[in-house]
């Protein structure tokens, strides 16, 4: 009796790229589980080592362990990045995610190091890597609680760019003004100079590098310090009221696609929200 197409067992490589997949991709079984812990904890032996580095009272011995740890943790991680490649079916898709782009950088500075003395130190985007972790300990509400945080910024950014194109027209105006009244002789020297000024006071930080010194100009000084107290509550307002507003009540899958590797899925997802493909 022929049998169906339905009922062909898949080829031996798509039955080991979806192993693969699993351990790596995925959290549900013991060996995804290890793989992933691992994992977390190789990323902080690894930002603890280079941050290590740049201490000046090691000793030429640990300094040199620290370097051969170094470069064994980046041959580790390139092997999992080239096994990450080889698990998804659209490896392009994986590479231009967030993740996949975040997994590269953790890479390269270790070995534009060979060229560029110093490019070690970016080797700490490693630490991004940990925002797997949500997905590792099956946290869902997390993940649902940042896609609602998320979509809330999306929401929100049109509001927070014309907030932020006010406060850059503001910022020249002002620095205008301070320029006009306070002048070169009192370190008001040019119109970036007076921006800058106009930026340190207008969000309260208050360097005290640069201050006016006549009557005018302290008072002017004094309006916009009590306009950037205003002005620093606009941001959360808008978010906050699109937090709200925003009724996503969707749950998120921890799972990933086998073909593109993204995540971020409803709980009742049946094809990838990216590319389509079958969860």
């Amino acid at each position: 009796m022929p049998v169906s197409p339905s009922s062909e067992a898949p080829p031996p490589e798509d039955s080991r790229r979806a192993r693969l997949h699993q351990i790596i991709f995925e959290a549900d079984t013991f060996a995804g589980r290890a793989f992933d812990v691992t994992l977390m904890i190789l990323i902080v032996v690894s930002v603890l080592t280079v941050s290590m580095e740049t201490m000046r009272d090691l000793s030429p011995r640990t300094q040199s362990a620290m370097v051969v740890l170094e470069w064994v943790l980046t041959a580790v991680f390139t092997l999992e990045y080239v096994l990450r490649l080889m698990a998804v079916r659209q490896p392009w898709r994986y590479a231009t995610s967030f993740f996949g782009i975040v997994d590269l950088l953790a890479l390269l500075p270790t070995w534009l190091g060979l060229f560029i003395p110093g490019a070690q130190a970016l080797l700490v985007v490693r630490v991004l890597r940990l925002l797997r972790i949500f997905r590792i300990l099956k946290l869902a509400r997390f993940l649902s609680e940042a896609e609602r945080l998320t979509h809330a910024l999306r929401a929100s950014l049109r509001k927070i760019a014309v907030f932020l194109l006010s406060v850059g027209t503001i910022i020249v105006i002002v620095g205008s003004i301070m320029f006009v009244v306070e002048g070169p002789e009192n370190g008001f020297t040019s119109l970036p100079v007076s921006m800058y000024w106009a930026v340190v006071t207008l969000t309260t930080v208050g360097y005290g590098d640069i201050a006016p010194r006549t009557a005018l100009g302290q008072m002017i000084a004094s309006l916009v310090m009590i306009l950037g107290y205003g002005i620093i509550a606009v941001p959360t307002g808008i978010v906050t009221s699109e937090l709200t507003a925003n009724r996503f009540q969707h749950g998120v899958s921890t799972q990933a696609c086998p073909a593109c590797s993204a995540g971020g899925h409803d709980m009742d997802a049946k094809y990838c929200r990216v590319c389509g493909a079958t969860l």
